[in-house]
């Protein structure tokens, strides 16, 4: 099973087939409008914007599950991020990254590359899930790992 063989539904409720993306660098990332990583949101569209000419395609998966910190619909979602940050980049309908409910994706994306002490659940908001132009996972990076930090590692890729 690849990357490319999962599917995820838009913000504005299009089915978007991630085959779309064969061939760039991915940025995967569980967002949330009210946590304290959320100012990551600058961060990442600073990444995007500084390399999506050279193949980098940020997701953004908003996701309710730590401390409610992502109550809104698509909509309120949707202008939040264009609003606050001038989100450009991917933005997805609300999903769940762990449990019995996660999103197929993250089902694949933990099995690939866990955490810390070999766990596969997604700890918090702003997790990082880093794809290769194979859709390989090659990387996974803590809410706690700002977004500039990994602009060497996307480069490597590119």
């Amino acid at each position: 099973m690849s990357i490319y063989d999962f599917e995820a539904e838009t913000l504005d409720g299009a089915r978007a087939p991630l085959s779309d993306y064969r061939g760039k660098v991915l940025l995967i990332v569980n967002t949330a409008s009210r946590c304290g990583f959320t100012p990551q949101y600058a961060g990442l569209e600073a990444l995007y914007r500084n390399h999506k000419d050279f193949g980098l395609v940020v997701l953004g998966f908003p996701c309710n599950q730590f401390g409610a910190q992502e109550p809104g619909d698509a909509a309120e979602i949707a202008n939040f991020c264009a609003l606050t940050y001038e989100v450009s980049f991917p933005m997805f309908a609300k999903i769940e990254v762990n449990g019995s409910r996660a999103h197929p994706l993250y089902a694949h994306l933990t099995r690939q590359r866990r955490g810390l002490l070999g766990t596969t659940a997604v700890k918090w908001n702003f997790t990082k899930f880093l794809i290769d132009r194979e859709g390989r996972v090659v990387g996974r990076f803590g809410p706690t790992t700002p977004p500039k930090a990994l602009a060497s590692a996307i480069e490597a890729l590119l």
